[in-house]
């Protein structure tokens, strides 16, 4: 029996997730959920550093200085963990990235999910490849059915 008040599991969130969610794109529902039921303290929500790093440099690419800045003090104060990067977290990234046709930051989600044995959040086709390796709960609709935390 779960106790009041403690969160009953995590989630890392990747940038493909968040941008999904920041752009309010359909994939970005799954998030919303997340973030509200972290806001209730229900579930802890992680972000890898770099992934944080990932979404500020996408959105400063796409859209310019002023909005990754917006971008990123809207993720700030959101109920969302940043989880740092050691050398442990890099060594399983560069594993995952050498075994794994996935992008470098991608392979950081997935080393931080692996390590808080918590699936990570995405919604990116590169993630197929990981599994079941890494647990992966997917945004994308085809995937979602049935998939909520409850």
């Amino acid at each position: 029996m779960r106790r009041a008040g403690k969160p009953a599991g995590g989630f890392v969130l990747d940038s493909h997730a968040l941008l999904a969610y920041f752009e309010g794109e359909a994939s970005g529902a799954l998030v919303r959920t997340l973030i509200q039921e972290a806001e209730r303290r229900r579930v802890r929500l992680y972000l890898s550093l770099m992934n944080w790093g990932e979404v500020f440099y996408i959105v400063r690419r796409e859209k310019g200085d002023v909005a990754a800045h917006e971008v990123i003090a809207r993720l700030d104060v959101l109920p969302i963990t940043l989880w740092g990067v050691d050398r442990k977290l890099v060594q399983a990234a560069a594993i995952l990235k050498a075994t794994h046709a996935i992008a470098y930051a991608d392979a950081f989600a997935a080393a931080t999910a692996n390590m808080l044995n918590v699936p990570v959040v995405t919604g990116d086709p590169e993630f197929r490849s990981l599994e079941p390796q890494t647990k992966v709960l997917w945004t994308t609709p085809a995937r979602v059915a049935g998939a909520l935390p409850t």
